[in-house]
């Protein structure tokens, strides 16, 4: 763990107890947490369309664990405020995760079009990469590497949920292929990864969002209150 701006950065081990302790100490489930972590993605995905969502295409692009499921989060919000929402997997849906699965079932319902990894992203006035979360290492691989790929050559603003898909959180090293992202929007601490010049780059500008972690939790890891006293999302940096 280090401490810049004020704010702490932790590794992907530290966030991953952190996690533990706000699910198995305060009784917090995984779905209200991504609830929350996916209302902040669609809040600043609208900032990022101008501030209104009436009628844009967006294409969030969701893998097969809970980094996946704050997307799919994301994509009803951002329906539900008029948006036009395709939600692109990064692979076969029978992949996705127990949670991730309600979510995606809930979206089906909504008759939110549900594509698979070759959907063509043209058209698309924004991505939103919920491919791979803070605990992914190595080069990602098979269609969701070439989906990927696809997104950093359309030319298109991404929008990184928590970390940019096949950068190193820790290290903030870029696996082959990385998402190459205009903003990313990242949960409850930062992660060491934005400490290396490479890895934020490639993660835009960097917001840091209140996804309900409690106080008590951020007193742990930094000197300071909680980040969130004026705003639940705070722009670093």
């Amino acid at each position: 763990m280090k401490s810049q701006e004020g704010l702490a950065y932790l590794t992907a081990e530290e966030m991953a107890d952190v996690d533990r302790q706000t699910i198995e100490d305060f009784g917090l489930d995984v779905l209200s947490l991504m609830e929350n972590a996916g209302l902040a993605v669609a809040r600043l995905a609208r900032e990022m369309l101008g501030g209104s969502t009436e009628g844009k295409l967006v294409c969030c692009l969701v893998g097969k664990g809970n980094n996946g499921g704050d997307g799919l989060v994301a994509a009803r919000h951002l329906s539900n405020w008029g948006a036009k929402v395709s939600v692109v997997l990064g692979g076969d849906r029978s992949e996705l995760r127990e949670v991730p699965g309600r979510q995606l079932a809930s979206v089906e319902r909504m008759k939110i079009p549900v594509r698979g990894p070759e959907w063509d992203l043209r058209g698309a006035a924004l991505l939103v990469d919920a491919l791979l979360g803070y605990g992914s290492k190595g080069n990602p691989r098979g269609p969701l590497a070439g989906l990927i790929r696809r997104a950093n050559d359309s030319g298109i603003p991404i929008l990184a949920v928590d970390i940019p898909s096949g950068l190193d959180a820790t290290k903030g090293e870029p696996g082959q292929p990385c998402i190459a992202a205009k903003a990313t929007v990242t949960f409850g601490f930062l992660k060491t990864g934005f400490l290396n010049p490479t890895g934020r780059k490639l993660s835009g500008d960097v917001y840091l969002a209140d996804i309900s972690i409690p106080a008590s939790i951020y007193g742990r890891y930094s000197p300071l209150p909680s980040p969130f006293r004026i705003d639940s999302l705070v722009r670093v940096g």
